[in-house]
C-alpha cells in the first residue's frame, strides 16, 4: 500500500491553485507556455492582487540581448528598461551580470519605476554578479549582500544569520566575494488581510568544474551556508524563497541525458538539493525538507523543461538542455500561496530562459528604499563629481546669465577700442616697400608675372583635320572603353591566377557520415596531449540520438598543413 502523508497535501495544494485559475498546463515547455501563462496573467492581474516574480541568468547585463532590443545602435541605455518590461514582474532577480561597480552605468542602474540592488564580485572583473529590480510597488524594508553578514553595513539590513561556527571568517569571506547572493526583504498582505515577511534570496550558485576539483568544494561550502541563512530565516518567522541559477539539474527528468551520465544521483549537489526540498514520493519515509521546487509541484511530469542549453554546440532548437534554475519556496508559502511556477524559453537573449512564479499576495512598499539601493551610491545620487560633468554643458541660472553676458559685452567693447589703439599707433608701410613686405595667402594661388600668360585671342593654326561627326565620337569612346574593360578584366585574372599559384587555399571540408553535410573544424581546449588540435565534426545542433536531424557522432582529425 502506498501511503502519501505530505505528497497529498502538496498536490492537492498545487491541484487546486491550477484549478482555480485555470492554469492546468502554464510553464510547460514545448507548446506555447508563455501565451497560456501571459493571457492568464494580465486577466488576473486587474481582479485579484497578486505578486510576479521572475529570475533569469542574464549571461552579462552590459550586452545587447537578442529579442530584447530592437535597435541595436540605441540599446545600452534601454537595454534594461525593455528587459523588465518583457519580463513584466514586480521583482525580477538577475544572474551573472557579469559587471563590477567601476563599470555600471546609471542608464542599466537606475530604471524609472524601478529601485534596483547590486552584489558585485570582488576579485574578478567581468565575473559572476546578481542583481535585483523591485518596482516601486514592492520595495523592500531591507537588503543586503551576501549571506555570511560580513558585507552588512548593520543600517536596513535582513539580518538572521543563524549558527555559522562550522565556517572560518576567512572561508565566510572567500564564499561571499564572488557576487553570488543578494536578499529583499519585503512586507506582504494575504488575502485574509494578515502582514507577513517575505524575504527573497537572489542567488547565483557556483559551477564545479570537473577539471577543478576545488571548486566543487567551494560549490558545496556555498550551497551549506545558503541553507544554514534560509533556514534561520524561516525560524524567525519570514517566509522565504530561494530563486535563481542553482547550477545542478535535480531529478533524471531534469536533464537530457540523464540515463547517460555515470553516478548521476551520487552527485554531491543532488544529494544537497535532496536534503533541501521535500521529496513527493510515495514512500511513509520520504524525507520532507523545508522547501518545495515550485515548479514540479505544478508539473511533476512535464518532461522537457528545460532552462540551459548549450551555446557552443546550438542545443536550444532541439531542446537539448537542463533544468539549473529554479524557484524554492518554503512549504508553507507555495502550499497557501503560489497559484504558478513557469518557464519562458521562448525569451532569447542568454544561454539560459527566465523562469518565475505568481503569488496570491499584494506587496506593501517600504516608504524609503533601503541604504544598498543603487540610487543611493554617490556615483548616481550627484555627490560625486564625474570627469563627463566638466565636458557637458551646464544650464546656468538665469541672473548668473545675463551678469555673463552684460560682462562679455564689455569685454568686447574694450578688445575693439583696445585694437583701434594699437592700430593707429601703428606705422602704415609706403606703397613702394609694401610689395617687399609679409605676402598674403591669395599671393600664392595668383599666376605668376614672370611666366607670360597666352592671350585669350590667340588663335592656333588649323591643321586641316576634318571634325569628326557625333556618331563617330560615341563609336571611339565605346571602343575605347571596352579596351580599358578588357584590360583590367585581363589583370585581374593574371593576379588571381598568380596568388591562386602561390597560396593554394583552404581545403574543402570533409562532409559528416551521418547526413552527408560539410562539417565545422573545431579546436580541443582541454588540457592533455591534443590540446590546441582541430578536428571535423557535424555542423548540426546537438539533440537527441534517436532525434534524425540531430548532430551525428561523426569525428575526423584535421591533418597540420
Amino acid at each position: 500500500m502506498c501511503v502519501r502523508p505530505f505528497r497529498s497535501t502538496q498536490e492537492n495544494a498545487c491541484a487546486n491553485a491550477r484549478g482555480r485559475l485555470g492554469l492546468a498546463g502554464v510553464g510547460a515547455s514545448g507548446s506555447s507556455p508563455a501565451p497560456r501563462f501571459g493571457a492568464s496573467w494580465k486577466a488576473l492581474r486587474f481582479s485579484v492582487k497578486m505578486l510576479r516574480v521572475v529570475s533569469w541568468n542574464i549571461n552579462g547585463i552590459r550586452r545587447p540581448l537578442q529579442g530584447v532590443c530592437e535597435e541595436p545602435s540605441n540599446c545600452t541605455a534601454m537595454a534594461m528598461g525593455r528587459v523588465l518590461d518583457k519580463l513584466d514582474a514586480d521583482i525580477v532577480c538577475l544572474q551573472e551580470t557579469k559587471v563590477t561597480r567601476d563599470v555600471l552605468t546609471e542608464p542599466l542602474a537606475i530604471i524609472e519605476g524601478y529601485n534596483s540592488y547590486f552584489s558585485f564580485s570582488r576579485n574578478r572583473s567581468g565575473y559572476s554578479g546578481v542583481a535585483t529590480f523591485c518596482k516601486d510597488s514592492a520595495t523592500p524594508v531591507a537588503a543586503e549582500e551576501g549571506l555570511s553578514g560580513l558585507l552588512a553595513t548593520h543600517n536596513g539590513d535582513v539580518g538572521c544569520y543563524g549558527n555559522m561556527d562550522e565556517f572560518t571568517q576567512e572561508e565566510l569571506r572567500a564564499l561571499d566575494s564572488e557576487g553570488r547572493a543578494l536578499l529583499t526583504q519585503h512586507k506582504i498582505r494575504t488575502s485574509e488581510g494578515k502582514e507577513k515577511t517575505l524575504t527573497l534570496i537572489n542567488v547565483y550558485c557556483p559551477h564545479a568544474d570537473p577539471g577543478k576539483p576545488e571548486r566543487l568544494a567551494f560549490k558545496m561550502r556555498f550551497y551549506r551556508l545558503l541553507q544554514t541563512r534560509a533556514e534561520a530565516l524561516l525560524a524567525a518567522g519570514s517566509h522565504v524563497i530561494i530563486l535563481g541559477d542553482l547550477n545542478t539539474a535535480h531529478r533524471p527528468i531534469d536533464h537530457w541525458d540523464a540515463v547517460n551520465l555515470e553516478c548521476f544521483e551520487d552527485d554531491p549537489g543532488r544529494k544537497w538539493m535532496d536534503s533541501l526540498l521535500s521529496n513527493p514520493g510515495c514512500q511513509a519515509e520520504s524525507h520532507v525538507g523545508p522547501f518545495i521546487d515550485s515548479y514540479r509541484c505544478f508539473q511533476p511530469k512535464q518532461e522537457g523543461a528545460f532552462t540551459c542549453w548549450s551555446v557552443v554546440s546550438g542545443a536550444r532548437p532541439l531542446n537539448y538542455g537542463c533544468r539549473l534554475d529554479y524557484v524554492l519556496g518554503d512549504r508553507t508559502l507555495v502550499i497557501d500561496t503560489f497559484q504558478a511556477s513557469f518557464l519562458l524559453p521562448e525569451v532569447m537573449g542568454s544561454d539560459h530562459c527566465p523562469v518565475g512564479a505568481v503569488l496570491s499576495v499584494s506587496s506593501v512598499p517600504a516608504k524609503q528604499c533601503p541604504p544598498l539601493c543603487t540610487r543611493f551610491l554617490p556615483e548616481f545620487a550627484g555627490t560625486q563629481l564625474k570627469i563627463l560633468r566638466f565636458l557637458v554643458r551646464l544650464e546656468q541660472d538665469p541672473v548668473f546669465r545675463q551678469s555673463a553676458l552684460q560682462l562679455s559685452d564689455q569685454t568686447q567693447v574694450q578688445m575693439r577700442q583696445n585694437k583701434a589703439r594699437v592700430r593707429s599707433a601703428r606705422p602704415r608701410p609706403s606703397q613702394a616697400g609694401s610689395s617687399r613686405g609679409q605676402k598674403n595667402l591669395r599671393s600664392y594661388f595668383q599666376p605668376s608675372s614672370s611666366h607670360p600668360q597666352a592671350s585669350p585671342n590667340l588663335e592656333l593654326p588649323s591643321l586641316g583635320m576634318t571634325p569628326k561627326t557625333q556618331e563617330e565620337e560615341v563609336m571611339a569612346k565605346v571602343v575605347e572603353e571596352q579596351a580599358k574593360a578588357s584590360e583590367a578584366k585581363d589583370e585581374k585574372e593574371l593576379r588571381t591566377s598568380f596568388w591562386k599559384s602561390v597560396l593554394g587555399g583552404p581545403s574543402p571540408m570533409p562532409l559528416c557520415g551521418g547526413h552527408g553535410e560539410p562539417c565545422v573544424m573545431r579546436t580541443v581546449k582541454k588540457p592533455g596531449p591534443n590540446l590546441g588540435r582541430h578536428f571535423y565534426m557535424c555542423a548540426r545542433p546537438r539533440g537527441p540520438p534517436t532525434d534524425p536531424a540531430s548532430r551525428c557522432n561523426f569525428f575526423l582529425w584535421s591533418r597540420p598543413s
